[in-house]
């Protein structure tokens, strides 16, 4: 039986060979067939026996399932599958859209769908309605255009932050359902 090196012990990624430190494992053989429950050493020298080493695959079992597997590939395709994984999640963004109190219809309709297509793509839309000199003394006008923005998107998206006065301007965050 030839032993190989001693490895330094993983910090990430699942336990192999000497650093399986139960005493009795159920074993996978390289064509997936299952040997049963056998002592760690004796599987780990069979794995050597045809030259593969021994990996926990599943460790919260009882006992603990490993299969017959070269270590070095099968970190290698996990690093791959994490890699595809980062590359396809959609990371959630918050965009912005300003108004003013006294909005045309066209103008609002223009802006409501650009909202309806954020919200399609995923993405959290702040609406900001700006006020200017008097329009400061009607604040009611532009909690009545907020309330109408919620009501065209209530289908496709949930009210996160309900209108607000920070200074001059009020705001509103709208979510994907």
């Amino acid at each position: 039986m030839m032993r190989r090196p001693m490895a330094p012990p993983p910090k990430s990624g699942p336990r192999y060979n000497e650093f399986i430190t139960v005493p009795k494992v159920r074993v996978i053989d390289d064509e997936g067939e299952n040997l049963g429950v056998m002592f760690t050493q004796e599987a780990i020298e069979r794995a050597y026996e045809i030259g593969l080493d021994l990996v926990e695959v599943s460790p919260t079992a009882d006992p603990p399932v490993c299969k017959f597997l070269d270590i070095g590939k099968y970190k290698y395709e996990a690093q791959k599958k994490a890699n595809i994984a980062r590359k396809t999640q959609k990371t959630q963004e918050l965009k912005e859209i300003k108004m003013r109190p006294n909005i045309d219809d066209h103008d609002y309709d223009t802006k409501m769908k650009k909202v309806h297509d954020f919200i399609g793509e995923g993405d959290k839309v702040k609406i900001t309605l700006r006020f200017r000199g008097r329009e400061l003394s009607h604040q009611q006008l532009g909690m009545q255009l907020l309330q109408r923005v919620a009501e065209n998107v209530g289908e496709i998206a949930k009210v996160e932050a309900y209108p607000r006065m920070e200074g001059r301007q009020m705001l509103m965050v709208l979510a994907p359902k």
